[in-house]
This record gives structure tokens, sequence and C-alpha cells, in this order.
């Protein structure tokens, strides 16, 4: 599956990026530009196509969850999960009780302001898809425990941060970072998880779906109109 990060607080692009074609789309409420007021506009463009929205939470916190998903998010994805425990609070913080700790409520616009809640309540533990991010040494050390906890669907390796803490920032043809992707994807293997990942350039794809990666973040909003903005100066430059 591939997605398209949505990191400007644009409503538009969530838009633009659901008519391209794209699987889903990754709106960014860790390092994006936008915050709860944009969220919603970005969520009701993502609902227009087919294309759903996985929020990226700013921390692995309860009351996080419950606001994106209460806006109908149709998955949370949580930075800086190093621990099976850390894992399995996430899950728990994606689900109604006795299956998790979220809270319940009806008039909001996941459950249709009230007229969807017979239908969404029911469902949504099995429905919403729950994607921790690997971007620590120790979570590559404890991504098999991570990847064994129920209702974590999707480790997603944010290659920019794990380089960092490995201390090979951006080399990611490192044997050392070469060798964490390999654990990550044994780890999702073994237990029937999905392994994702945000790639930093396309030429990388073919190889990381032969190593199976299947659910990728392959650009962003801000990305692609600061590349276009840099090509067409990079033309008009040679006249001036």
């Amino acid at each position: 599956m591939f997605g398209i990060g949505a990191n400007l607080g644009s409503s538009l692009t969530v838009e633009m990026i659901g008519k391209s074609g794209f699987d889903w789309t990754w709106i960014d409420c860790e390092h994006g530009a936008g915050d709860y007021s944009e969220l919603v506009g970005q969520i009701q463009a993502a609902s227009i196509n087919d294309a759903p929205p996985i929020v990226r939470i700013a921390w692995n916190e309860t009351p996080r969850f419950k606001r994106v998903l209460d806006l109908g998010a149709a998955g949370v994805m949580v930075p800086y999960v190093n621990t099976a425990e850390e894992a399995k609070q996430a899950a728990e913080a994606m689900r109604y009780p006795p299956e998790g700790v979220r809270g319940v409520a009806k008039f909001n616009r996941a459950c249709g302001f009230g007229s969807d809640f017979d239908e969404y309540f029911p469902n949504a533990n099995n429905h919403l898809l729950t994607v921790v991010q690997i971007e620590t040494e120790a979570a590559v050390k404890n991504a098999d425990e991570i990847a064994a906890v129920q209702g974590v669907d999707v480790l997603f390796i944010g290659p920019l941060d794990l380089s960092v803490n490995l201390r090979i920032a951006q080399q990611y043809d490192h044997q050392v970072f070469v060798e964490a992707m390999d654990s990550v994807a044994a780890a999702c293997k073994h237990h029937k998880k999905a392994a994702g990942i945000l790639v930093p350039n396309l030429d990388y794809l073919p190889l990381w779906i032969e190593k199976g990666f299947t659910f990728f973040v392959v650009g962003s909003d801000g990305g692609c109109v600061a590349k276009g903005l840099q090509n067409i100066y990079s033309t008009c430059s040679a006249f001036e």
C-alpha cells in the first residue's frame, strides 16, 4: 500500500492526494504544520476519495488518540514506540472497552454525529489501523515482542530518526541500517503483521519491497511542492 504524507496542514492537498489514486493518506500531526483545527478539514477532504486518513499523533498519550479517532481517522500512527508495553498502551488507546481504554462518545464525526453510532461502535475495534513507529535501537531490539502485541497492525520504520539514533544519519545503505530493517521485517513476518517504512528516495522502493515491506509513505505534499518550485526555478534561472 502506498500513501503520501500531508504535512502542510492543508485540506486541499489532502484532496489532491486522494484524487491521485494513492491507497491512503498520512496526515502528520507530529512534525506537520497543522493542528486539530486543520485536522478536521483534512479528514473531511480525505473522505471525499478512497484514500483513508491515517493520522500520526505527536506522542503515545491516550487523550491524543481520542481526539483523532472521534474526528473519523481510519487509523493512528504512533511515534517512538520502543517496547511491547508501549505498543500495548497504543493498542488499548485505539479500542473501546473491554479490549481497550478509548472513551465512548456518541455525537462526534466518526459516529455520524450520532446517526451511525450503532454501526460504528461495535465494529470500531476491528476496523481501525494501529501503526507503531520503530525509530530507535531499542525498538529494533524489541521488534519481535512489539510485533507480538495483539492489536498492533503495522511496524513502521521512521528511517531518518532510526538512522540518527543508530549514529549513521541518512546512511540507508549502511549495514547496520540494513540489518535493522531486516530484523523488523522478520518480526512482522513471524507475527503476520505488516512492515512499513517512509521511503526517502524511490530508488530504494524495489529492494525494500523485496525485503517484505508492504506499507509505504512515498512522498509528502510539502516535498512535492518544494521540489516542483525548485525545478521551475532551475529552468527559469537559465534565462537570467
